[in-house]
């Protein structure tokens, strides 16, 4: 797996870079920022895990194809999946994003938004240059579709994540329907995207893509955990962000439907504040440590994941292609928490 993720990841930085080296206003150096590429302290930390789009890459490949072929699509989802997060980190007002000042605190918040436009934009940009690796033009288009309604899902799921904020009694169930279109629609995608541009076997690609979907869910639910429970150095974000923008996560949720009377006006009650300090963060962590908030989720991230490789095995790959997806999927929600 190392391997092949070092060879698919050097393919979509030089993709990117590609694209990003026709601009030579300040704007791209913005993004060259948030990517990782511009820095005095230029390293691995500021330039993110690229799940998304290696999973593209592996999807293609294993799916029998040429996964060179697949490069510009990879590229454009990671794009939009960075568009996103230059947005996410405005409106939870997050001043770090992998270890770095985040762009809109280094530029201020309306050129952050001009930068994850263009990155948006870019994306689109990108995804034409299929025609260059011989995709089919249907094909081209059918992506492109693809990826804008990726996007408006994401968006979607980005409205509600932030309404649910000032809401004190969301379901479990309004909590899967957000996080399968703000996460989970961007992995379907790429698998999608690479099952599509590697065969032309539509049962292969319509198990690859349920895999990303169920795949995606999971994972978000690991980073909901991650965020509360995991060591600090595995969460992409300072440590509890997700608690000091009081965002409706599994275990919160789960806590709010399970405390008695007395722990649930308790957490209503910090959640309610203007804002936390560290203290409320305990005093929350501790109401979800006695609900079972913890177990519930990772009971609940397992059925996913499990669901996800029942997906996979249905593909019909070979042996090593098989086993090489799995470690990926593991890869993706076996952090250390």
């Amino acid at each position: 797996m190392t391997s092949s993720y070092a060879r698919f990841r050097k393919a979509i930085e030089a993709e990117l870079s590609t694209v990003l080296a026709s601009g030579s206003t300040p704007l791209y150096d913005m993004m060259r920022y948030h990517l990782g590429w511009v820095d005095s302290r230029r390293s691995r930390l500021g330039a993110g895990k690229m799940s998304r789009p290696i999973l593209c890459l592996a999807a293609c490949e294993a799916a029998g194809g040429e996964w060179r072929r697949a490069v510009p699509a990879a590229a454009a989802i990671e794009l939009v999946h960075n568009f996103s997060l230059i947005h996410d980190d405005i409106q939870d007002r997050s001043h770090e994003r992998r270890g770095r000042p985040a762009i809109w605190k280094v530029w201020g918040e309306a050129q952050a938004i001009n930068a994850g436009d263009a990155m948006y934009a870019l994306a689109q940009t990108i995804m034409a240059r299929l025609e260059n690796r011989r995709v089919a033009p249907d094909k081209i288009v059918l992506l492109s579709k693809m990826l804008n309604q990726a996007s408006i899902n994401l968006c979607e799921g980005q409205y509600l994540d932030i309404s649910y904020e000032g809401q004190p009694d969301i379901s479990i169930q309004q909590y899967l329907d957000m996080i399968g279109k703000k996460t989970a629609s961007l992995f379907e995608l790429s698998l999608y995207a690479g099952a599509l541009l590697g065969t032309e076997d539509q049962t292969r690609t319509r198990a690859l893509r349920a895999f990303g979907r169920n795949l995606g869910m999971a994972f978000q639910i690991h980073n909901d955990l991650l965020g509360i429970w995991g060591e600090a150095e595995e969460s992409k974000e300072s440590p509890y962000t997700d608690i000091f923008n009081k965002k409706k996560t599994l275990p919160v949720i789960y806590t709010c439907q399970q405390a008695d009377p007395e722990q649930k006006e308790t957490l209503v009650r910090i959640m309610g504040k203007r804002q936390l300090t560290m203290r409320d963060v305990r005093r929350i962590i501790r109401l979800l440590n006695k609900t079972g908030a913890r177990k519930y989720s990772e009971k609940v991230r397992k059925r996913y994941h499990r669901q996800a490789m029942n997906n996979l095995g249905r593909a019909g790959l070979a042996e090593e292609d098989l086993a090489g997806m799995k470690a990926m999927a593991d890869f993706l929600i076996t952090a250390s928490i």
